[in-house]
């Protein structure tokens, strides 16, 4: 029979697998989700090391989830008196993780939507400076009104982004 110690440590498992299954669920890789249970789970900051050795990966995948991780804005690095190492904490919201993560990936869609826009405003333009027939004309000023579509579209996606990152979410859909 397994003593208490044991099944503690088979609960705290059993949360960092579901924190891994819900960070995959929204969007991110297994890895960062079982990362981000662990430290969280740990309830104090983490070393690379220490990470490194509670997952069995190499200390330099670890540090290329922490950073993946610092970008998404779910881990930051601390500092702790006496503790010459880099020290690795993640938010203890799991309200606000849900928005730095959401927000996040939105930000990172949002900019490739701007410079996807810019890049085909600019051939768009390129194209209506040449002598076109009425068909082209027509299709091109269908595919104007298309990006014009995109480009409210992603305004509305940075709009929702934005509410979410001010916690206005909050006062219209409130933590209980």
């Amino acid at each position: 029979m397994a003593n208490r110690n044991e099944k503690i440590e088979d609960v705290e498992t059993q949360f960092v697998e579901k924190i891994t299954d819900n960070m995959n669920a929204f969007g991110a890789p297994t890895s960062v989700g079982r990362v981000l249970g662990i430290i969280y789970m740990n309830r104090e900051p983490m070393t690379l090391d220490e990470l490194a050795a509670e997952t069995g990966m190499s200390k330099t995948r670890m540090s290329q989830i922490v950073r993946e991780m610092i970008d998404m804005n779910i881990a930051e690095r601390v500092f702790k008196k006496g503790i010459r190492k880099d020290l690795y904490q993640v938010e203890g919201d799991y309200y606000q993780t849900f928005i730095s993560l959401f927000t996040s990936t939105w930000k990172r869609a949002i900019n490739r939507s701007r410079n996807f826009e810019e890049r085909v405003k600019k051939q768009i333009d390129e194209l209506q400076q040449q002598d076109l027939t009425k068909e082209n004309e027509q299709t091109i000023n269908e595919l104007l009104a298309e990006l014009h579509e995109w480009s409210e579209y992603y305004d509305w996606i940075r709009r929702v982004n934005d509410f979410f990152e001010s916690g206005e979410i909050f006062k219209h859909v409130p933590k209980k």
